[in-house]
């Protein structure tokens, strides 16, 4: 039996051992979309639906709509958390259960006109264009309009149009609209805001002021009869420019 110099065995091992810790590497290396997906999977059952979305419509959709693509490239690991995503200009993007919830209570049906006012990274606008007819996205920010009509180019929505302006009391130039969604807190509801809904049509707002805001379903009944839902408690930020309401002088 011939014998390997002990110089040469180790040699042999040496390389022998190389290629099994080569083997480790790639099969514990980690798969990056695996990882995202668990994450989306995790968001919605673990946040979303126990939050009270149950519209399998609606869950589907936050598959469809990829929400890491519309956060910030610093906080795409987050993009899945219960947290309000940071955004340029200072302004943060609603939390995933908020967004579900809204979108799941407004009901967007094929036929319909939305109004989203405030635009952010453009995510709201996109989950709503894959339910409505047609959106229209506003921000008061210009660098936030232009992110959102990025995103919204670059994910394909092509049923959605941002402009820049203040929106805070509607946006008139389309009115009146099937849907409208505020993304942003509102001391008090603008008549004006309402005035521009249609007969019929449906408008998400938070009202009132932190550290409690009560999330409403306005529905338009008629001319002058508006019914009101309240949803869910939450705090958000405050719409740029709100309507404030009256101060008391003594």
């Amino acid at each position: 039996m011939a014998c390997v110099p002990l110089r040469v065995r180790s040699r042999l091992a040496g390389r022998s051992a190389n290629r099994e810790n080569r083997k480790t590497r790639q099969t514990t290396q980690p798969n990056p979309t695996m990882n995202i997906e668990q994450a989306r999977f995790n968001m919605i059952e673990q946040q979303i639906r126990p939050w009270e979305v149950l519209d399998q419509d609606v869950l589907n959709l936050l598959s469809i709509v990829k929400r890491e693509n519309f956060v910030p490239a610093a906080y795409r690991e987050l993009a899945f958390v219960d947290f309000e995503v940071p955004l340029p200009t200072g302004q943060h993007m609603l939390a995933p259960r908020v967004e579900a919830r809204v979108l799941q209570e407004l009901a967007v049906k094929k036929h319909e006109s939305v109004l989203e006012i405030g635009a952010g990274s453009g995510y709201m606008a996109a989950l709503l264009a894959h339910r409505a007819q047609h959106v229209l996205t506003v921000d008061i920010k210009p660098e936030l309009a232009e992110l959102a009509r990025t995103n919204l180019i670059a994910n394909g929505v092509l049923n959605a149009k941002v402009a820049t302006g203040d929106a805070s009391r509607g946006w008139a130039a389309a009115a009146p609209y099937d849907v409208i969604c505020v993304s942003g807190g509102l001391p008090v509801l603008p008549q004006d805001i309402l005035e521009h809904l249609k007969i019929g049509g449906r408008l998400a707002a938070f009202v009132g002021t932190a550290p409690v805001m009560k999330a409403q379903i306005i529905t338009r009944i008629d001319e002058k009869q508006y019914r009101i839902a309240d949803v869910f408690e939450t705090s958000v930020e405050p719409l740029i420019n709100a309507v404030q309401p009256p101060r008391f002088k003594f």
